[in-house]
């Protein structure tokens, strides 16, 4: 692996010595820290100024602490946007950037597997190593090769059980990681229907279909049964006298499951909930800073009192040095069956965006095929019925890039890349892209390994209708593919 580069957009901010001082003076030592991390979760918030949440709790807790207002997920998909977390550092620059990937297939010996550099640790393990107990309630999902028990001392069931605290043996701290199903919790538990399907707001860039109507009210369902999970957390913390020294992050991995939010890098896709309560956190606090996800391990590390490795692209928001980030970088590469590759800069004003695979429509084939939304947008679309606003997305033509002026045209529909006013500053953001792909050695510049693509077809099957399929098919032995072998984890 090629060094890695520390350059201007990683930089880390510095309000302050604030967290330091605080600690400090308050005598607190060794505080546990807990992420409570929800699932396909968008910021429809009350704190974040969604009138039509319903979120007492996520509310108070951000009133006890600091609300983070410009947080981006570093990826608009699960497993590449939580192995950067997981790393404090980009996932294009660890071969960690293609959705589920690196899980130990073995298709008639082509092993889909990635190790991290020897030098290069997970936060769990770095808390582990300095005496934390550290659990995980039940999702890890990442792309590069690892072992469960390296990382946690306990491992439990998705959602909040009630009995963490019970697993930590006296007189320890702890690094916990508490997930809640959040944006999947009707899959999971059905919550009941409260929000009121003909009142919820449809984006202009969606379609005012029943169908979409539905998916968006059943996200305010689930969140709402996600805001009572966080308020159970934060009672029991404060039941069992261990609130008042626990610093609690609550983040998303990504935004919520329509077409245009998930796997996407537009706002509703990577403009997650980034909140931090707790003993040294300043309380009713806004921060307006651009924040990435790969900063939300080294911050949890240093908030813990110990040093941020050199490596970490990712640095703590409250370190001494910190100095604000003039921009942040965001990256889609392969999602499930759906090979692409787009790029993200993002500034306090634009937002750039560089699409590699021009000849891809935004809706080619994913798993969301079934799906009742997306029947019934497949039909809305053959039947042409599209505003200019819709057709920038479910439309036919894909750009090569998209610039949008975030605080004017915050839904970004208006792509001002052709507009000849904006060509100074276009060229400004190209260069910024291609010096952090070369400074970071973006992964994704290179095609994906034989291994990984067989490993999706084996998964997919037909659906899996990217030409690169086709390619890596013929260097099967047989048309079946073989019975996997996963490496455990």
């Amino acid at each position: 692996m090629k060094p890695f580069f520390l350059i201007a957009s990683i930089l880390l901010v510095n309000f302050s010595a604030l967290i330091s001082d605080n600690l400090t003076s308050n005598k607190i030592e060794r505080p546990n820290i807990l992420w409570i991390y929800l699932e396909d979760v968008s910021r429809w918030f009350g704190c974040y100024g969604d009138d039509a949440a319903n979120t007492p709790n996520i509310d108070r807790l951000a009133q006890r602490g600091t609300r983070f207002d410009r947080y981006y997920t570093t990826a608009g998909v699960c497993s590449s946007s939580r192995s950067a977390v997981i790393t404090g550092m980009m996932q294009t620059s660890i071969g960690a950037h293609n959705h589920v990937s690196n899980r130990g297939q073995n298709i008639e010996g082509y092993i889909d597997e990635h190790s991290l550099p020897k030098n290069m640790k997970t936060i769990p393990e770095y808390f582990r190593k300095r005496g934390y107990f550290t659990f995980n309630d039940g999702k890890d999902d990442f792309n590069f090769t690892w072992k469960r028990e390296d990382l946690y001392d306990d491992y439990g069931k998705m959602n909040f059980q009630g009995d963490e605290w019970a697993k930590v043996p006296k007189g320890k701290p702890f690094f916990g990681q508490i997930q809640l199903w959040g944006g999947k919790d009707k899959v999971v538990y059905g919550p009941e229907l409260k929000m009121d399907r003909n009142k919820v707001k449809v984006p202009s860039y969606y379609p005012d279909l029943p169908e979409v109507r539905e998916d968006i009210a059943d996200h305010y369902d689930c969140i709402r049964k996600t805001d009572e999970q966080v308020g159970m957390i934060v009672k029991q913390l404060e039941d069992e006298k261990l609130l008042h020294k626990t610093i609690i992050v609550l983040i998303s991995d990504h935004g919520f499951k329509l077409h245009r939010d998930k796997q996407y890098l537009y706002e509703g896709a990577i403009k997650m909930p980034l909140i931090i309560a707790g003993p040294g956190i300043e309380s009713g606090r806004v921060n307006d800073d651009l924040i990435s996800g790969i900063d939300v391990g080294p911050t949890s590390l240093q908030l813990a009192g110990f040093e941020v490795p050199a490596h970490m692209e990712g640095q703590s928001i409250y370190a001494k040095n910190y100095r604000p980030r003039d921009h942040i970088v965001a990256a889609k590469d392969r999602c499930g069956i759906a090979i692409d590759r787009v790029r993200a800069i993002v500034t306090s004003q634009y937002k750039y965006l560089k699409n590699f695979m021009t000849d891809r429509s935004y809706m080619q084939p994913t798993y969301k095929e079934s799906w009742p939304s997306t029947l019934a947008i497949r039909k809305w679309m053959a039947e042409d019925e599209m505003t200019e606003a819709q057709k920038g997305f479910f439309g036919p033509d894909r750009p090569a890039e998209e610039l949008y002026d975030l605080e004017k045209d915050p839904e970004e529909i208006h792509n001002l890349a052709k507009d000849p006013n904006y060509a100074e500053l276009l060229e400004q953001y190209r260069v910024r892209l291609e010096t952090w792909m070369l400074h970071s050695d973006d992964q994704g510049r290179y095609p994906e390994k034989p291994a990984g693509l067989l490993a999706v077809l084996y998964d997919y099957g037909d659906k899996a209708v990217n030409p690169e399929y086709a390619a890596v098919k013929t260097l099967l032995k047989s048309e079946a593919l073989v019975k996997k072998k996963t490496v455990k984890k």
